[in-house]
């Protein structure tokens, strides 16, 4: 039997299943978290210690058919400008309830699209929230940059605020299936936006791309692979597209019958994947790739990988601050998510309260059930021992819970007194061996692809 019969057999190509940036899942969240609760985590956080800060800019100036974030269009500055400046007061809020002395060891931009906000309000923004939560030492300031939508007057400020990794979205470069998607961008054009993100000292760059778009080739997939590898960015997110058109109404602008079926969908993973790996890029958990001399790869040779809502990270801070609109921060107790409307979020703030709209408190089994569901994601392995001696569960009831996943992935998952590990030819399944562990109704929510 050949693998791919063995990942059929097995459900590959038919299930659907959470991405696991976080468990529970977000679709989980539920009222009982307010903005009292998550201003006593705020309070709870040590005077001192380290945190990750995510500033969510959901705005864009065209709304490219493929995406399903949370953005809406805007062709001119003043939405954005108020935006920026409730971001600000939420900021303010935040800083009052900060112990002494809290720095940042991540920043990261993303939405929608920050770059679309003019150079004075990011050099505004940026010493906002430096003024309330400094840059440790080492720390990490990243950008999602459009390179429809970044010029030298943007970059400029960027740079001169203390951006220091860039993250290029960059999809397809193949006109027609750009043309498909509503995201049209040449290679010429991202080529210069990273050369100028370079001559500004900026020497960290990421990529996205993805797979399983309409009309994608393992040809065409080969052709945008190599382009991209020769702008080397020192680390690629090789996401699968979530064609989710019930949920995501501007999808319904994309054919669905121009599709690649799932089994086309691991071709074309797999095509990438070797051209990553033969350019000598380390593969890292189940869609990033990085040069080994980046944090990402030795966080994995460390066995310090991570994952959170931007996908994996070498950031081990215990508390992950959103600010803006459908933000969602983690904390040591369990998740608070931001109003995810613009309107109501704003509400909240100008009344001088966080804007928290619901999320969850860890209870029972969830933290050991969260961690060994990253470790799964980041390292394809659990250590029985690690999860003994950091949880409250009896051996046996951890044994039963490994020989259940190991049953039911015969061959492609080995359960053994050191653990639990997913054999390589089963990492196409590891988000299905992940959601083995997963103790909430699944129906509750319309997940993607598994691959």
């Amino acid at each position: 039997m050949t693998i791919e019969s063995q990942l059929r057999r097995l459900g590959l190509f038919d299930a659907r299943v959470p991405r696991y940036t976080s468990y529970p899942t977000a679709p989980h969240f539920a009222g009982g978290v307010g903005p009292e609760l998550y201003a006593e985590w705020i309070g709870a956080i040590p005077a001192g210690a380290s945190i990750s800060l995510y500033l969510h800019v959901p705005f864009c100036r065209r709304l490219c058919w493929f995406c399903a974030c949370r953005t809406q269009g805007t062709s001119s500055d003043e939405p954005v400008r108020a935006y920026a400046r409730v971001l600000k007061a939420e900021i303010a809020l935040l800083k009052r309830h900060l112990a002494p002395g809290v720095r940042l060891s991540r920043l990261h931009w993303g939405g929608g699209t920050p770059t679309l906000m003019p150079p004075d309000m990011m050099r505004d923004l940026a010493d906002t929230i430096f003024d309330a939560v400094p840059l440790a030492e080492g720390g990490e300031f990243s950008v999602e940059i459009d390179p429809n939508e970044i010029d030298a007057a943007r970059l400029d400020a960027l740079a001169a605020s203390g951006m220091n990794r860039a993250s290029v979205g960059v999809q397809d470069f193949d006109p027609e299936i750009q043309k498909t998607i509503g995201r049209e961008q040449s290679y010429e054009l991202t080529r210069d936006v990273a050369e100028m993100i370079r001559a500004r000292g900026i020497a960290s760059l990421n990529a996205d791309i993805l797979y399983g778009l309409p009309f994608q080739s393992p040809q065409r997939i080969s052709d945008s692979v190599q382009k991209l590898l020769s702008l080397s960015p020192d680390r690629v997110a090789l996401y699968g597209y979530a064609h989710v058109p019930w949920m995501s109404r501007r999808q319904q602008m994309i054919p669905s019958d121009s599709m690649p079926t799932p089994q086309e969908r691991l071709d074309l993973f797999e095509t990438a994947r070797k051209l990553f790996v033969w350019d000598g890029y380390d593969e890292v958990g189940i869609d990033h790739f990085a040069r080994p001399s980046d944090g990402l790869a030795r966080a994995a040779k460390a066995g310090t990988l991570r994952r959170n809502f931007q996908g994996y990270t070498d950031d081990t801070a215990p508390v992950l601050v959103g600010l803006g609109a459908s933000s969602i921060s983690r904390f040591p107790q369990g998740y608070a998510q931001n109003a995810p409307a613009t309107a109501a979020y704003t509400k909240a703030i100008r009344d001088g309260a966080f804007s928290t709209h619901r999320g969850h408190v860890f209870r029972g089994e969830d933290l050991m059930r969260a961690r060994i569901i990253e470790a799964l994601m980041c390292d394809f392995r659990v250590d029985r021992d690690e999860i003994l001696s950091g949880h409250a569960v009896t051996p046996e009831r951890l044994d039963a819970l490994f020989a259940s996943a190991a049953a039911a992935f015969p061959g492609m998952v080995q359960h053994d007194r050191d653990g639990l590990a997913i054999l390589p030819q089963g990492r196409p399944l590891t988000r299905m061996v992940a959601r083995a562990f997963d103790a909430y109704d699944q129906t509750k929510a319309q997940h993607s692809a598994a691959i």
